[in-house]
């Protein structure tokens, strides 16, 4: 059976439960021009098209200097929500990145900014857990280009086949998939219409991933049944 020596971990939606709010930042931005962004339209053109919303300014036919402007207000606005938020770590996520640590090399892989990195890590417990975080300064081009993973590759000093991702959004997959590396799957409420195709492995909650991961990590405890998703 294979074994895995490294996990290279996207952040929001995975490690914390940061998605809503920064869909509801986006919302809130474009609400006063006649823009009801949707949970749907969040999903499919910010986490798997990567291309976000403002050309629904741009088709209405404002400029790109109202874009610029709203890009910084919104990432005040999402800070300030971060910053206002209690417990974003996943339920469980702190115990399973325990029980893995002193087996596999983990980095974080995010298209997040330091800034918002650290404010969801503020009072998550989770940070200590990892080699190394890369935030969208630390490589050129964001997911799903595979830029970020290779760098984490090559942070952790092993090959692709060492190692999976674990990821909630599309672009994200494609991202760990052009690097080379499996990827696991985190459901939650905003990926769960989404079939993944390409991904290895989707798991319902964080307590499924641990019994995926231990499965394929030497000395790593387990508990419950063997799940269904081999490497």
């Amino acid at each position: 059976m294979k074994t895995i020596r490294g996990v290279l971990w996207d952040n929001d939606g995975v490690l914390v439960n940061t998605e809503q709010l920064f869909y509801e930042s986006n919302r809130d931005l474009l609400l006063p021009y006649g823009i009801d962004l949707t949970p749907k339209q969040f999903f499919d053109w910010f986490l798997d098209n990567n291309y976000g919303a403002w050309h629904l300014l741009l088709g209405q036919g404002h400029d790109i200097t109202l874009v610029d402007r709203l890009r910084l207000e919104r990432k005040r606005l999402f800070g300030e929500r971060l910053r206002q938020a209690r417990q974003l770590a996943m339920p469980g996520m702190g115990n399973l990145l325990e029980s893995l640590r002193p087996h596999v090399g983990m980095g974080v892989v995010t298209s997040a900014y330091r800034e918002h990195f650290e404010l969801s890590h503020a009072q998550s417990g989770l940070r200590q857990q990892f080699d190394f975080v890369l935030t969208r300064e630390s490589y050129a081009a964001s997911k799903p280009a595979p830029d970020g993973y290779l760098l984490g590759l090559q942070r952790l000093g092993l090959a692709a086949e060492e190692c999976v991702a674990v990821e909630d959004a599309p672009r994200g997959l494609r991202a760990a998939n052009a690097a080379g590396l499996e990827c696991i799957i985190l459901r939650n409420h905003m990926n769960r219409h989404h079939a993944f195709d390409g991904a290895f492995c989707v798991v319902e909650s964080v307590a499924e991933l641990g019994e995926v991961l231990a499965s394929f990590v030497p000395g790593a405890a387990r508990v419950g049944p063997q799940l269904e998703c081999a490497l």
